[in-house]
């Protein structure tokens, strides 16, 4: 996979996979051996990665994404955007720039790799 469009498109679709906290969707568009990594954790195979995200609709809503760039080179890509989300249980927004470089096989995501800052946006505020 090296067209710049295809990767645009699955990078879309993972945005919107997450806005709307649908596993399925951004399941289907990985790799069946496909990871997400962010700090901390490791999601291998396509049933871990629908659970986590099933665990994170549980305690998170309102998810929103606004995609500042996307870089592509070969069948890799750096996405950054700015991201929030609110946690049920407490009401409280959580806001985070956040960078992933993502590689594609197949046509599809083998690995999603996030890069997040939580301090910048909020001091940005005040």
């Amino acid at each position: 996979m090296n067209n710049l469009e295809d990767i645009r498109t699955l990078v879309e679709k993972a945005k919107e996979a997450w806005v709307a906290q649908d596993a399925n969707a951004l399941v289907k568009l990985f790799t069946s051996d496909g990871e997400i990594i962010v700090p901390g954790q490791k999601w291998q195979g396509q049933e871990r990665i629908r659970e986590e995200i099933n665990h994170f609709a549980e305690q998170y809503s309102d998810v929103k994404i606004d995609i500042k760039r996307i870089i592509i080179e070969n069948n890799q890509a750096a996405v950054e955007w700015y991201y929030e989300d609110t946690e049920k249980e407490t009401g409280h927004r959580n806001q985070a720039d956040d960078v992933i470089v993502i590689d594609f096989k197949d046509g599809l995501i083998s690995r999603w790799r996030e890069y997040f800052d939580t301090e910048t946006p909020i001091r940005n505020q005040i």
